[in-house]
């Protein structure tokens, strides 16, 4: 409730900002946007705001009350018996006016002040009929016309205190039924915690062979597996429980229990593609896997890799999404896109792929800048350093350039609209090396994807695996160039026959 100075408050600084609601309310603290509305409203039509008045008209009119305390002061001045015969007001109200309306009246205003007088042979007979306890105490009370706790009353008056146990109610079943009662209940109370503890232990055990989380559901669980928890746990508990609550057939628990007896057949192998995994930055999947060991006059299948994998744990790092750009807008004029998603080519140094990537470690910022041969993947020249600068791709080109034998078809080079490939040191090296110049589309990284992918490669099995906090700029440098020289010579792709790129020019009788 505001008042009116309040009110005339806000509605002049209303008008006074133009009718701008939030700035009002922002200033004031008050009211809401329709209340000022209202207010403002109000003043425009009547030029003036109403005082409203804060006394409340009485809920009882006079005569309500005169009867009110008529009918107290004629009915032994009870408050509760007023307000059940009239069936108003209050008891706080009642109690008010009846202290307004008679000072002498000071404490206990509520309850009767008599009581009723019962005959002694009616306490008697209620007495004898609540102690023969041929029906229940409340209807002996009810039938004689009292209340329950009068009927004990009475007894505690005539008999003592001493007479309880007498008046309880005589059980009829006889005892040995509800021995029997009892018995089963509490077989039924050891038989759920039985089941509870079970359960429990289940859990636990999955946790701590399995790996698995507390919150498992055991019967999603492999037969292996569950035959795992149930040898765990045949000591403690009986196989038929166990099977029972794994949903485990009895036939197959023997089945997967008399395999675990036999020796590891992939013993060998599970060692052979750990040494795999982690000689190659691991980052080899179950393809590369399967071909390393071929290479090795090894023969498996794809799914007993995949298997092996997931139960050596060897998990290969997903990529991250990592955003980088060197576009500082059209500085000159851009070639077509020669390539337009082609990265096909049937012979070296026809289509040369670059471009600009950045590492962020604690140590500081590195970037690196490659060219990629379309041919086989191959990283014809590379350059690395702490600023993307004209230094960097110009260090890279020349060496590039360096490779291509005299008289031998000058490759296209493509690269996106980065600066770094528009500056004049650039264009003049292209020009005197007679290079062809293709750029990708504004904005459009997939006109350059076979470069991005090495890239996603790189930093997915080298970059984010690794923890680089204790490592210094020059030291990453350095990690850097050797995983280049790894992909170039060791690393092997599928599509050219489980060989490196070096090892399949090799057998090509390409020069290297």
């Amino acid at each position: 409730m505001y008042s009116y100075a309040d009110r005339m408050r806000a509605v002049e600084l209303y008008l006074k900002l133009g009718k701008r609601i939030k700035t009002t309310i922002r200033q004031l603290g008050y009211p809401t946007k329709n209340a000022l509305k209202a207010w403002c409203r109000e003043y425009e039509q009547q030029l003036d705001l109403r005082v409203r008045c804060s006394v409340r008209a009485p809920k009882y009119a006079e005569a309500e009350r005169q009867a009110a305390l008529a009918h107290y002061r004629t009915h032994d001045r009870c408050i509760a018996s007023t307000m059940r015969a009239l069936g108003y007001p209050g008891r706080a109200t009642l109690t008010a006016w009846v202290r307004e309306a008679f000072p002498e009246v000071k404490a206990h205003l509520t309850g009767r002040s008599w009581r009723p007088a019962y005959p002694e042979d009616l306490k008697q007979v209620g007495v004898i009929e609540l102690c023969n306890r041929e029906e229940s105490a409340r209807a002996v009370a009810h039938r004689l016309g009292v209340c329950r706790p009068t009927l004990y009353n009475w007894r505690n008056q005539l008999l003592g205190h001493e007479a309880t146990s007498v008046m309880k109610q005589r059980n009829t079943s006889p005892p040995t039924l509800e021995r029997e009662a009892l018995e089963r209940q509490l077989e039924d109370l050891q038989r759920d915690i039985r089941q509870l503890q079970l359960e429990h232990d289940l859990l636990k055990k999955a946790n701590e062979l399995l790996k698995k989380g507390l919150g498992v559901d055991l019967h999603l669980l492999s037969n292996r597996e569950k035959t795992r928890l149930v040898d765990a746990l045949k000591d403690t508990y009986r196989l038929a429980e166990l099977l029972t609550q794994l949903g485990l057939a009895r036939s197959s628990y023997f089945y997967h229990h008399a395999r675990r007896s036999f020796a590891d057949k992939y013993d060998v192998m599970r060692r052979r593609l750990t040494d795999i995994f982690e000689s190659n930055h691991r980052c080899y999947g179950y393809r590369r896997l399967q071909a390393s060991l071929a290479r090795q006059s090894v023969t498996i299948s794809e799914k007993v890799v995949q298997r092996l994998m997931k139960q050596e744990n060897l998990i290969v790092a997903k990529p991250k999404r990592r955003r980088f750009g060197s576009y500082l807008g059209e500085i000159s004029p851009a070639p077509d896109n020669l390539l337009n998603r082609d990265f096909h080519a049937n012979a070296p140094n026809e289509k040369w792929l670059t471009d600009i990537t950045e590492f962020q470690i604690p140590a500081g910022k590195v970037y690196l800048s490659p060219i990629i041969d379309c041919f086989d993947g191959m990283v014809i020249s590379w350059s690395i350093g702490t600023q993307p600068d004209s230094t960097l791709v110009n260090t890279m080109l020349d060496a590039a350039i360096e490779q291509v034998a005299d008289g031998e078809a000058r490759p296209i080079i493509h690269s996106d609209r980065g600066a770094h490939y528009r500056w004049p040191g650039w264009l003049t090296r292209i020009s005197d090396a007679k290079l062809v110049r293709s750029m990708s589309r504004k904005a459009c990284s997939q006109d350059n994807a076979a470069c991005e992918g090495f890239f996603g490669r790189l930093k997915t099995q080298l970059v984010y695996p690794r923890d680089w906090s204790a490592f210094t700029v020059e030291q990453f440098v350095k990690e850097v160039d050797t995983y280049i020289r790894w992909y170039n010579e060791k690393r092997i792709k599928i599509s050219l026959g489980a060989l490196s790129p070096i090892e399949y020019r090799k057998s090509l009788g390409l020069s290297t």
